[in-house]
């Protein structure tokens, strides 16, 4: 017997949810689980890493009394369950603690030197794209033709070359030798807080002020180390591009296409590029979150002012604080990102709906 809204299994009467309903829940029960392994991984890292967060509070000449009680009252003296929790309730309010550096809370540090990184990383995945789609799918396409080889020795070159390497030798030539791009920094020092900041991203901030000289100076500033992540973005995309192009166009639908006279760039972009776009779009995403999270080499040298450089130095001052809350941010971009893509899918692909 069936009521509205109840079904029996076993005997057991429970309430039949919608089938999006039961995905949605799925979905953020996952979400929550994955966050709440993350908070725990990086808080259990934090306190095995050989680092005295006290220590680095009292100094090293502190006399054992003041050790103990900065100790006590920042809780170290607690089990690390109870000094878990605490953290925890501290997470769920938004709170990572304040910076010993910086004497800020950590949320508006991050908030003030993460759309540094967002600028440079998504500038940098846009040339990914942009050069790094087109040169897989046509290096699959003519296949061990002259392009095809050079675009293989270019993505190994890519994947081979220290980043630091690379930076150092760009300012050299480009800025030290040629003067063509801006230097370190994100701007001349003398056009610093000029513009009233929007997004905390100079290009647009400097766009929507309509000051094109400041927006010409970041540009010159920019386009260096945004190329140099841009060359590591290109090579990872139009590798993978390439693979999934090749295994597209061996398929039977493909030598179908052919014999029915369709030319070979409708046959490429029309029915083995729309295949490629599911996987394609993972591949671009986690590519995103790399570069959002992997370029503390390029921040260091060109002296950005963004989140991988605020951990490297949040790190190297004993700041656990920083550098627990810069972590944490790091994995929710990464799963953030994920979610995100999962979402792509359905829009590019209607059967994943």
């Amino acid at each position: 017997m069936k009521r509205s809204g109840i079904q029996k299994d076993g005997g057991r009467a429970f309430p039949s949810l919608p089938k999006g309903l039961k995905s949605l829940s799925g979905a953020l029960l996952g979400v929550a689980i994955t966050m709440f392994g993350l908070l725990v991984v990086t808080f259990l890292i934090g306190r095995v890493m050989p680092i005295d967060p006290v220590l680095a509070i009292v100094g090293k000449r502190a006399s054992n009394e003041v050790y103990e009680a900065a100790r006590i009252s920042l809780g170290f003296d607690q089990p690390v369950y109870v000094q878990f929790w605490e953290y925890f309730k501290q997470v769920l309010s938004g709170d990572f603690g304040k910076s010993l550096l910086t004497s800020n809370a950590v949320t508006d540090d991050i908030l003030r030197v993460f759309p540094a990184t967002l600028e440079l990383a998504s500038l940098a995945t846009i040339l990914g794209v942009l050069i790094g789609v087109p040169m897989g799918v046509y290096a699959a396409a003519y296949r061990d033709s002259l392009f095809d080889q050079c675009s293989r020795v270019f993505g190994l070159f890519g994947y081979s070359m220290p980043v630091f390497w690379i930076g150092l030798i760009g300012l050299l030539i480009f800025y030290g030798m040629l003067g063509w791009v801006g230097g370190p920094g994100r701007l001349d020092i003398f056009y610093e807080d000029i513009i009233p900041q929007v997004t905390g991203m100079i290009l647009i901030d400097s766009l929507l002020a309509g000051d094109y000289v400041i927006f010409k100076n970041a540009v010159s500033h920019i386009i260096l180390p945004a190329t140099i992540l841009g060359y590591y973005s290109i090579a990872y995309i139009s590798r993978m591009t390439r693979s999934f192009m090749l295994e597209q166009l061996s398929q039977e639908y493909i030598t179908t296409a052919r014999v029915k006279g369709m030319s070979e760039q409708a046959v490429i972009w029309r029915h083995a590029f729309r295949n490629v776009l599911i996987p394609l779009v993972t591949v671009i995403a986690l590519s995103y979150a790399n570069l959002l999270e992997g370029s503390v080499l390029t921040e260091t040298i060109f002296a950005w002012p963004g989140l991988g450089q605020y951990i490297t130095t949040s790190l190297l001052s004993a700041d656990m604080n920083a550098v627990l809350g810069g972590t944490f941010v790091v994995g929710t971009l990464f799963v953030g990102l994920n979610i995100f893509s999962d979402f792509l899918y359905k829009v590019v692909d209607p059967r994943a709906r």
